[in-house]
């Protein structure tokens, strides 16, 4: 059985693409989402397996393994954007955004732990521009993705030299979880205006960035948040 990738959030918009960035480049991968219709769909296409799981239901894991028991490699694609001002945020706002985000991914990671051991494999988890730029409305979001940030760097260090542990950062995508903020013609070019480089994130654009921290192209890479947000952390 040959090692493959494993991709939660397959039918969104980086997933999918990182999906067909990697298949394209004669690797073997299987896909996670919900969503059966989605994910079907796009694994027809490339001509890959895939399991239907929801992160945010118990067990979910032992069904993915069920399916693919040895990996090379996971990308967790898994994102929300839950924008409220603080004096409507309420607890269970937190757990659900941190269970969809944080936890699961502990669990997706404890789930295939040995696998990737044994395999000399890489993990890929995804943050946001806002865990480092403050934003306002964001404080369920950038706290839970600043915790992603922090798993990133403690898991790199635990897991070296076995497991290379990687995280992209992205500014806002085009995607179907960002579509109620963009549907609005002056919102979206405002939000554009305000990267350095003009325009908002294309799924490619990060899917390029998690292919190589995923691959062995990035074999001496670990530990790092990397942002890939048309200048917007650094540069305005």
């Amino acid at each position: 059985m040959s090692e493959k990738y494993l991709i939660f959030g397959a039918t969104g918009s980086i997933g999918s693409n990182l999906s067909e960035q990697l298949k394209n480049s004669g690797n073997d991968i299987h896909l996670v989402a919900r969503n059966q219709s989605e994910v079907s769909a796009i694994a027809d296409k490339l001509g890959c397996s895939f399991t239907v799981a929801d992160v945010l239901e118990e067990g979910f894991i032992e069904k993915v393994k069920a399916d693919v028991p040895e990996i090379k490699g996971i990308a967790y694609c898994v994102g929300s954007i839950d924008l409220k001002p603080l004096r409507m945020v309420k607890e269970e706002d937190f757990t659900k955004c941190m269970k969809l985000n944080l936890y699961s991914a502990v669990e997706v990671i404890k789930g295939y732990q040995e696998s990737l051991k044994k395999n000399n494999g890489s993990i890929v988890l995804f943050s946001t521009v806002a865990a480092q730029r403050g934003f306002t409305n964001h404080a369920i979001i950038a706290s839970t993705k600043a915790a992603v940030e922090g798993l990133t760097v403690s898991l790199a260090a635990e897991f070296a030299p076995h497991i290379r542990v990687n995280c992209v950062a992205p500014s806002l995508t085009k995607s179907k979880i960002a579509e109620p903020m963009l549907k609005n013609t002056a919102i979206a070019e405002g939000i554009a205006k305000a990267h350095p480089l003009k325009r908002l994130g294309e799924g490619k654009d990060s899917a390029s960035l998690a292919k190589f921290l995923i691959t062995e192209d990035s074999s001496w890479v670990t530990g790092q948040i990397i942002a890939v947000d048309g200048g917007r952390s650094k540069l305005s």
